[in-house]
């Protein structure tokens, strides 16, 4: 029999500041996050809002774009903002950040244009942007649960370094690595636990359940909370309402503090709903019911702190300006793709290697004699 687990509001170990009508409403768990919370100015609070609502506008504008055909793929954020800004915003600038496929926020709040996603996504990009022009914000990752590999080795190179764990706080660095449930099953991701564990690196895992990996509930991949999964390699970890991104932001600033002094790598399990598609390709309705989604509907993490924020007195000018720039961010999104055109065959064998490659530079060679063969005279 497959067991079921307790909603993220209700279940007694999960680490929540507002309640989900955004009324502030701390659980038990979240006594010793209180202090961050507190110390947020109110411009810092509404920038979180800010955050949620323009990717949320920005998401949905490329989903569109995907539907009318200029993307070949898009993987919808929606329901996922809270867990994501909070975490992000709780990063120092010179941290590393490792992104799976799905956290357009945490990049695009370090710098990403968002422009550089959709062309990964068109197909005219391999990467789509240089970590090291976007405070070590690194590649999106589309094969499950590698970058944790990735942020692992980064992990123990800093320990390495002495660039970690020093007392400095203009030196210390730690690392952020982002995946789901559905990845959580992958091999890779425990090994990057074992050796992030053996190696004392000053990481956190940020797994996002989201609940579904695409069609597979999260009650099949595990009879236990998945937070268990870090424990079970002497990683501390907590539990944390994904849709609360105040909970979000305590919750990761401590775990990265905490990684970063030295104490070694810490594992939070953000329990949040995807409440799009996996994908553009899938079609949830197959495998969800009308009731689970509009159960978690009620607990979206934007009309939750925008409560919050209303009842501290934000005034209407406030939320109608953030919706004009949402909106405006989405519209300058939909005019730069339309104009992208298409991909110049030669530059997808750029990046391929660091250095120049002798198979690569026969492709390209082989590519550019066959397309010339086509040419007028050559028929």
């Amino acid at each position: 029999m497959t067991p079921s687990f307790e909603a993220p509001a209700e279940a007694s170990d999960v680490v929540r500041v507002l309640a989900a009508d955004g009324s502030y409403a701390p659980s038990p768990t979240a006594e010793r996050y209180l202090p961050l919370i507190d110390a947020l100015t109110d411009a810092e609070l509404e920038t979180f809002y800010r955050d949620m609502v323009v990717v949320r506008a920005f998401d949905r504008q490329a989903t569109n774009l995907q539907r009318q055909g200029q993307l070949a793929l898009w993987p919808p954020s929606l329901g996922q903002e809270a867990a994501q800004v909070g975490s992000v915003r709780a990063a120092r600038t010179h941290d590393h950040v490792f992104p799976s496929y799905r956290e357009h926020v945490v990049v695009t709040t370090r710098g990403v244009d968002p422009i550089d996603i959709i062309r990964l996504m068109r197909g005219l990009t391999h990467g789509g942007w240089n970590p090291a022009d976007h405070q070590n914000t690194h590649l999106y990752t589309l094969v499950l649960g590698a970058q944790t590999l990735h942020a692992t080795g980064l992990g123990m190179g800093l320990v390495f370094d002495g660039r970690t764990g020093t007392g400095d706080p203009e030196k210390d660095e730690a690392v952020i690595v982002y995946y789901g449930d559905g990845a959580s099953s992958q091999g890779d991701v425990h090994e990057a636990m074992v050796f992030a564990a053996s190696y004392n690196t000053p990481q956190v895992f940020f797994l996002q359940n989201n609940h579904w990996a695409i069609s597979v509930p999260v009650s099949t991949q595990s009879r236990v909370p998945l937070a268990r999964r870090g424990e079970g390699y002497g990683i501390p970890s907590v539990r944390v309402d994904g849709n609360d991104v105040l909970a979000s932001y305590a919750v990761s600033k401590l775990a990265l503090d905490e990684a970063r002094s030295g104490a070694g790598p810490r594992a939070i399990e953000a329990l949040t709903y995807r409440m799009g598609a996996h994908t553009t390709s899938d079609d949830p309705t197959k495998y969800r019911t009308s009731d689970e989604e509009e159960s978690w509907a009620e607990r979206d993490p934007i009309a939750r702190m925008r409560a919050f924020l209303q009842n501290r007195g934000a005034s209407a000018s406030f939320f109608d300006e953030v919706d004009a720039a949402a909106d405006a961010y989405a519209d300058d999104v939909r005019v730069r793709t339309n104009a992208l055109g298409d991909i110049p065959t030669e530059i997808m064998f750029d990046h391929v290697y660091g250095d120049a490659h002798p198979l690569v530079q026969e492709q390209q060679r082989w590519l550019a004699e066959y397309e010339a063969s086509f040419e007028e005279g050559n028929a």
